[in-house]
């Protein structure tokens, strides 16, 4: 009996392996009939067991400009990008630079000034002396305006990218801000703006003290406004100040073609952007068609569009500065909306999506107590316990 139970299980072992080698041999060969790829497939010219015969670059300048080559010649297979741009055909487009373009000093001129000032400060002893009694101070100044001609527009573009800036304002198009535009609110310049730091409406009612370096006989336009406060439409903007034809810098001797209006976002509609972008005129510009009726009180006629302003002025005009804050509802909301605009508060309230519970398991290993509660039946379910 055990002699024939241990040539049954052999039997069946011996069956099992045959099966077993015919299912991978079924497999192989058909992965060997799979079709061939329909082009050439990346680096196949390479030949693997000689190596020393590729192509040497000596440097990475020379390889970078032929993979950029390579890169841009069309392949024969479909990338998930083509996928993307066939659902979003804005998704991927080249944005185009309206901006003014960026002048770099040569490498060797900004060596040479480095070399000059480190030379002056050996030789300075006070300065060394400073350095080692560890009472030597940094002029912050100084390395701001070191940062706003070297890296710091480089750094504000990344930041208005960050937000969306040019994505609502100039849909595939973007700018180098590199004129510093400098903007305070409130008594000794106590609340400045930077580039998305938060400030209260309260702390911006009335109108800022606007600075930036201008050339004698230039003319500029200071625009502000708000891309996420609109009470109708998504797609438009309310403008919140409007001056044009500023002589060298001068606001207060502007053109004041839209009065100036406090920030007003909406309770429960949390932060709003609001942006400042500074345009440099070609010359005098005639904005008859732009100016609102002083006082300007409706919501209607302060709808705006920057890209439709920008593309009325764009042979007159060019995008060279940028700041913006975030802001939201705070007291002195409500008496804008009442005194101010005529007009009842709209009050928003943020509607909660159903709490998310995953599909029950029959045995809930390492679950709380009240993993249960979740799961009945009925309207008045617990809510107490941590899941």
């Amino acid at each position: 009996m055990a002699l024939r139970t241990v040539c049954a299980v052999s039997l069946r072992t011996l069956s099992e392996i045959k099966v077993n080698n015919v299912r991978s041999i079924a497999t192989t060969a058909s992965l060997c009939r799979r079709k061939p790829p329909l082009g050439p497939m990346p680096n196949e010219e390479i030949d693997v067991d000689n190596l020393e015969s590729l192509k040497k670059y000596r440097s990475y300048t020379r390889y970078f400009k032929q993979a950029e080559e390579a890169k841009k010649k069309p392949a024969w297979w479909k990338t998930h990008r083509s996928y993307l741009e066939a659902a979003d055909p804005d998704h991927g487009m080249e944005r185009v630079d309206i901006g003014f373009p960026f002048y770099q000093p040569p490498r060797t001129k900004d060596l040479k000034e480095r070399k000059q000032v480190m030379k002056q400060n050996k030789a300075n002893v006070e300065l060394e002396r400073a350095a080692r009694q560890r009472t030597f101070k940094i002029p912050l100044d100084r390395v701001k305006d070191t940062w706003e001609k070297s890296s710091g527009p480089f750094h504000i573009r990344r930041l208005a990218d960050h937000y969306g800036v040019f994505r609502d304002l100039f849909p595939v198009a973007y700018f180098l801000p590199q004129l510093p535009l400098h903007v305070s609110y409130g008594q000794e310049n106590s609340c400045k703006v930077f580039y998305g730091n938060r400030l209260t409406p309260t702390e911006t009612a009335a109108v800022p003290q606007i600075s930036f370096n201008a050339e004698e006989g230039s003319l500029w336009t200071l625009l502000l406004t708000c891309p996420d406060e609109h009470l109708l439409d998504n797609e438009a903007e309310y403008i919140h100040w409007l001056v044009g034809n500023i002589p060298a810098g001068a606001v207060q001797a502007g053109e004041e073609l839209c009065h100036y209006l406090p920030p007003f976002p909406a309770k429960g509609t949390g932060f709003h952007r609001y942006i400042y972008v500074l345009f440099k005129q070609e010359g005098r510009i005639d904005f008859q068609e732009d100016v609102r009726s002083s006082p300007c009180h409706s919501l209607v006629d302060r709808t705006f569009k920057t890209v439709d302003f920008y593309r009325k002025h764009q042979d007159n005009m060019t995008p060279a500065g940028l700041a913006f804050f975030q802001s939201q509802w705070d007291e002195s909301v409500t008496n804008t909306f009442h005194n101010t605009l005529n007009m009842r508060e709209p009050v928003f309230e943020f509607i909660r999506p159903p709490v998310y519970h995953p599909p029950q398991v029959k045995y809930p290993h390492g679950q709380p107590l009240r993993y249960l509660d979740r799961y009945r039946d009925g309207q008045d379910k617990p809510t107490y316990g941590i899941y």
